[in-house]
């Protein structure tokens, strides 16, 4: 018997969707999906829910519909141990050795903008090529590979 593939998204508990989905649109390119049907902006559909709804989920898609969706739910706990599942963001494809790190480097600079933290670099030990470890803006461990 043949399983067909799946889509899927990712959830992630989180302290502030918005924000934190926001900074995934930034990371990998993806978008905030349009409001729903009735109103011009995230923020009026917000505004029309009661305040205990308000801000607590939002999403971010990628725009060429090949990626998983990434939906982001509030929860009342904060992070306490080292995530069980993380995100790959592969930026290193098919580069070795310097060409490589210089990659991984450059868009660990970029997120570090964005207000990622940088974490430990591990380098290429002949099975594995290098790659970065680091935590988004409310400690999620994710790698550039």
């Amino acid at each position: 018997m043949t399983t067909t593939i799946k889509k899927f998204q990712v959830t992630f508990d989180c302290a502030e969707p918005e924000r934190l989905a926001r900074f995934w649109c930034e990371v990998l390119g993806y978008v905030v999906p349009p409001p729903p049907e009735g109103f011009a902006t995230w923020e009026a559909h917000r505004d029309a829910l009661p305040p205990e709804e308000r801000d607590t989920a939002f999403a971010c898609l990628d725009p060429s519909g090949v990626g998983p969706r990434l939906l982001f739910m509030k929860v009342p706990e904060g992070k306490v141990v080292k995530n069980r599942v993380h995100l790959d963001v592969r930026v290193g494809t098919g580069l070795v050795g310097e060409e490589r790190l210089a990659a991984l480097e450059a868009e660990c600079a970029r997120l570090e903008a964005l207000g990622a933290v940088r974490g430990t670099l591990l380098r290429a030990d002949g099975v594995n090529e290098s790659c970065q470890n680091m935590q988004d803006i409310e400690g999620n461990e994710f790698c550039l590979d």
